[in-house]
Parts: structure tokens; sequence; C-alpha cells
């Protein structure tokens, strides 16, 4: 079973074409100021690119050109990108990196910035992971960093350069603006989205706002029940008669899973937290010598709360239906659960409780309408037995669940 998910695991990673990252009406400008009209590749950057994969039309070649081929390119309606050399200061705002400096170190770069605000005066944004920069120009000057640094004091404070509220303050007048909306200002996308706007409002000037149209929608919560196949076996070092391999068991579990899909990279990526009720109860009896009646009796009664915390990739077929899967790892909170050794006329000889360990568990499955859902999912060996020395377990489980989403 394990072979043939991680079989489908790649095909389905292999199969990139269903991906709903599609080819979108654009264009480019190349160093000859020619604008080529074209259909762009729609990966919905998370960092700004270096590259942009295009075809003239739905059934030409594809062709990748990178940044030092193209001045500008665009996605009709969606996103505009255009390439200049700037000077960017790449200061770490990680705490642990932070620098004893509260100026700026700026390096020449020539990038690719994302046109935010396109008007009298205009709105940029570079990012490159955990680097978040903003880049402005008002009517034909040239394009600079808005200046935002957090520091190390001598006294091992931790202060901010807020240098661009003064940039703004001296670039950007009109007469509506108070000394105290520049002071209250933050160096935030939202926020100097809002006052570029505002600003190019005050003078009357025809205004450009890109925005990704994203779903909006980002959060779910459906109800997910679902078929398990469980199986458990014990092992003890010391007697070889007490390793126990109980029957594979049918039986019923229900979530609730909350899932909140990533706001980039097309509705590609989602995080999942999902409280399960699960159930596994056998009994197996062996025939041994040195208990009386001949019989041990292996029972276990095993419930408990699982709660996986996953992440999640979705591969769309078409606006009505998608592959998905994911990665979890699995927490459980058992409930009074044992496993007991018993004699043939009922006396015991062993009660032990179940404790539990993490484990994790690979998924694949099918979305339909955004609303109803299907999923195998093979989880890995989970250890119900760690309290005891001397004792080793193996729980297995195989899950089909079924999923519709209320919201």
């Amino acid at each position: 079973m394990k072979k043939r998910l991680l079989f489908l695991l790649t095909t389905i990673l292999s199969f990139n074409c269903y991906a709903q990252i599609s080819f979108e009406k654009g264009y480019y400008i190349d160093n000859n100021d020619q604008k080529n009209n074209c259909l762009i590749k729609n990966i919905d950057w998370k960092n700004n690119p270096t590259e942009i994969e295009y075809k003239l039309s739905e059934n030409s070649e594809t062709k990748n050109v990178s940044i030092k081929s193209i001045k500008e390119f665009g996605i009709d309606n969606i996103s505009k990108y255009i390439r200049s050399k700037v000077n960017i200061d790449r200061s770490s705002e990680n705490i642990d990196n932070l620098s004893s400096d509260r100026n700026p170190i700026f390096q020449e770069e020539e990038l690719f910035l994302k046109v935010l605000v396109e008007g009298k005066a205009n709105l940029y944004e570079y990012v490159d992971s955990n680097l978040r920069r903003y880049f402005y120009s008002n009517e034909n000057s040239n394009i600079e960093q808005l200046i935002f640094k957090s520091y190390i004091t001598p006294e091992n404070n931790i202060s901010e350069n807020n240098r661009f509220r003064q940039q703004l303050w001296n670039d950007l007048k009109c007469p509506n603006f108070k000394m105290n909306k520049i002071e209250n200002l933050e160096y935030k996308k939202n926020a100097l989205v809002q006052f570029f706007t505002e600003y190019n409002k005050c003078h009357n000037n025809e205004l450009v706002y890109f925005e990704t149209k994203q779903k909006r929608d980002l959060f779910n919560l459906s109800i997910r029940p679902r078929i398990n196949n469980s199986s458990l076996s014990i092992q003890n070092t010391l007697y070889d008669s007490r390793d126990t391999n109980f029957d594979n068991k049918i039986g019923f579990g229900f979530g609730l899973e909350a899932e909140y899909i990533l706001p980039f990279n097309k509705n590609k990526w989602a995080i999942a937290i999902e409280p399960t009720y699960q159930s596994y109860k056998s009994e197996k009896r062996t025939n041994v010598n040195y208990v009386s009646g001949g019989v041990l009796i292996a029972n276990v009664d095993y419930t408990s709360i699982e709660v996986p915390l996953s992440v999640r990739h979705y591969f769309f077929l078409n606006k009505n239906s998608k592959i998905f899967m994911n990665a979890s790892l699995i927490f459980d909170f058992n409930s009074k659960s044992t496993i007991k050794f018993t004699r043939k006329d009922g006396s015991t000889l062993n009660t032990f409780e179940v404790n539990s360990t993490n484990n994790l568990a690979i998924g694949i499955g099918y979305k339909q309408n955004d609303r109803y859902s299907l999923e195998a999912r093979f989880q890995t060996n989970r250890e119900i037995m760690s309290d005891y020395n001397f004792w080793s377990s193996e729980y297995k489980t195989f899950s089909i669940i079924f999923g519709y989403t209320l919201f």
C-alpha cells in the first residue's frame, strides 16, 4: 500500500499541466521598446520574478525570457512589473540578525519591481523570501527605496529608522495631509497603497491600482467522516509469548477540519487542522502452557482524538474540480485506553494504559465544486506503549475520508 501511495504521489507531482497556473493575456516590452502581446504563465509570484514564461498563442511553443531581455511585462488587469536599476537595502529584519547601524546599507541591483499604484506618484514592491521593500517615484523622478530599518541601539534595545515618512512628507505634498498622518504611517503594503491612492486623488490624477484577484473565501470548514482500516501489533523483548498481532479492523471516525488557503500562488497551498475521533477494539487468543486454562487473551480498547496539522497542495483540473495532496503531523490524545492480558477464566494478568506518540501521514484526494471531497490517507506507524520498558508497538491506519465543506 505504501509503495502504491508513493507512486501516486510521484505521478501527481509530475502532472504539472493540470495546475491552475494558467497562461493569461498580457504583454512584455523588450530592450528595443517593442511591445509584444502574448500569453504569460501567471504563477502569482510570491517573490518578485527574474524571468517569465510566455507563448504567443494557445498552441504555440512556450518560451522563457529573463530580466536582461525585457523592460516591463504585465498580465491584463492583474499585475505589472517594471525593470529598474535601484539601490536596495537588504538588511535583515530578523531579531537575531539585526544590525547596530541605523543607516541602510545600499547595493545597486537590477530588479523587477511590482507596480502597486500608478499615477502622479508610483508605488512599487519588491519581495524576496522574508525581505520586503517598497519603492516610489514622483512624476519623472528616479525610483528610490522608501527607507525602513530595524536596528539594535547601543543600549541593546530594538529601534526603527522610519526615514520613509520624511521622504513622503518632503516629496508627496497635499493640502489635506497633516503631519500626524505621516507620523502614524506604517511600512506596510495596505497602508502605503492607501497613502499613494489618496495622494493621487488629491491631485485629481488618473489612478491605476494593481491588485491580484484572489479567491476571497480563504477559510473553509468541513465535516469529514471516514472509514478506517487499522491494525496493531505489540512486542515484548523478554517474553515472546506476549507478542500479539491483532487483526485488521474496519472502524469509523469523524473529523472537523478548518482549512486556511494561503493568499499567494493562485490559492494552491493551504494549511489545515482537523480534530478527529477514532477508535480501535480487538481481541486475540493465544494458546500458552504457563497460563491457567492454557489460553492467553489479549484485549485492546483504544480511543483517541487525533489532531492532524497538515500542509496541502492543490492541482486544479478545471474550474470545478481539483486534486490535492497533503502531508500531516498527527498529535494523538487518547482517553482511558488500555491493553489487557487475561486468563480464560477472566482473571487479569496485566493491564497497560495506552500512551501514544505523534506520527506522520500522507494523503491524496479529489475535491468537486469546492464542496465534496474524497481522500485516501496512509499513516506511518504509531507507538502506543511508550511508557513501558521492554514493550513496543506498531499501530497502523489507512483511511478513506469523505468531506463536505460547510462554508
